[in-house]
C-alpha cells in the first residue's frame, strides 16, 4: 500500500529536484522533445556583489522565465530589461520559439509589457477568497 505524506525537512529541496527529474524524463520519452535546459543568468556589480538574476528553463520550443529579481540599488537601470533580452537571445538559441512567464505583481507585469509581453491567461482571487481580489497574469511572447 502507499503511503502519501508533506516533505517538510532539510531534503525537502532535493525530492522536489528528483519528481522534477523524474517528470521530465516520462515526458521525454512519450512527447517529441525540443532542447531542455536549466538557465540561470547572473549580474554582478562593479563590487561583485549579485546586483541581479534570472533564472528559466525551455520545454517543447518554450522559454519559460521561472524568477527575475534586480536589487533595489539596481532598480530602474535597465538592467532588468538587459537580464530578460539575454534570457530571450539564449532561448532562441535554444531553438524557443516563444517565451512565457507569469506575475502577480502589478508593476512587473507593465514591465513585462513593455518588453513585448502580452497577456494569454489569469487567475483571480473573488472577493471572498484570500488574499482578495488577488491576481496571477500568465504572459508569453514570440521569439
Amino acid at each position: 500500500m502507499t503511503r502519501i505524506s508533506r516533505e517538510t525537512g532539510p531534503q525537502q529541496a532535493d525530492l522536489a529536484l528528483e519528481i522534477e527529474r523524474n517528470l521530465l524524463r516520462a515526458l521525454a520519452e512519450a512527447n517529441t522533445q525540443s532542447a531542455n535546459e536549466s538557465l540561470v543568468l547572473k549580474a554582478s556589480a562593479e563590487d561583485g556583489s549579485l546586483a541581479g538574476g534570472l533564472t528559466a528553463s525551455t520545454s517543447y520550443g518554450w522559454l519559460l522565465i521561472k524568477t527575475l529579481w534586480v536589487s533595489d540599488a539596481h532598480r530602474g537601470s535597465g538592467l532588468g530589461r538587459e537580464l530578460m533580452e539575454a534570457a530571450e537571445e539564449e532561448g532562441r538559441k535554444l531553438g524557443c520559439h516563444g517565451a512565457w512567464l507569469d506575475t502577480s505583481n502589478i508593476d512587473a507585469r507593465s514591465f513585462y509589457r513593455r518588453l513585448g509581453y502580452q497577456d494569454f491567461g489569469n487567475l483571480e482571487n473573488g472577493p471572498d477568497e484570500l488574499p482578495a481580489g488577488h491576481c496571477r497574469w500568465f504572459m508569453k511572447k514570440a521569439l
